[in-house]
């Protein structure tokens, strides 16, 4: 009996490891993913040009709540979103702990975004996996030759705000 329901636990968790794909969602307004954003804290977020500027000045700031639209999901699990940025740069956002994902629905949403940031550079390994979990072509990836600096985010919270 004992190995039964070992062998039945398993394969539950080798089913739930296995599934692919972000969570499914429409990514309404009013929706959140991680914690949920405060209100006052949404309106009083600062665009992604004016976290660069923070960042001219500081090397990492903590606790803060940026605004943007989406431009990409990680269609492999929902574990990274980019942000468009003023000067066409990527905006690079992580989940926290890899503690929860969103779903492919939050491209082309207005979120507001609550965590800490930094100007960091990212290795050409980790740059070629973030373009393979993107579905890059082979030769897009081939090209990635020098690692990038870039303002990368933590998120602790996702929010749609519009």
């Amino acid at each position: 009996m004992k190995n039964l329901l070992f062998l039945l636990g398993l394969g539950i968790g080798v089913i739930t490891f296995a599934q692919s794909g972000p969570p499914a969602g429409d990514a309404k307004v009013g929706e959140f993913y991680g914690k949920d954003v405060e209100m006052t804290v949404a309106k009083n977020a600062i665009t992604v040009k004016d976290l660069n500027k923070k960042l001219t000045k500081e090397a990492k700031v903590e606790n803060v709540a940026v605004k943007g639209t989406v431009t990409e999901v990680c269609p492999k699990k929902g574990c990274w979103v980019k942000l468009k940025t003023d000067d066409g740069k990527d905006f690079f956002v992580k989940m926290k702990d890899y503690g929860f994902f969103v779903p492919m629905a939050l491209v082309g949403k207005n979120v507001v975004l609550e965590g800490n940031a930094e100007s960091k550079t990212t290795s050409v390994n980790e740059l070629k996996h973030y373009a393979e979990d993107a579905k890059k072509p082979q030769s897009e990836i081939d090209a990635i030759k020098d690692p990038k600096t870039e303002t990368r985010f933590l998120a602790s919270a996702i929010k749609v705000v519009k």
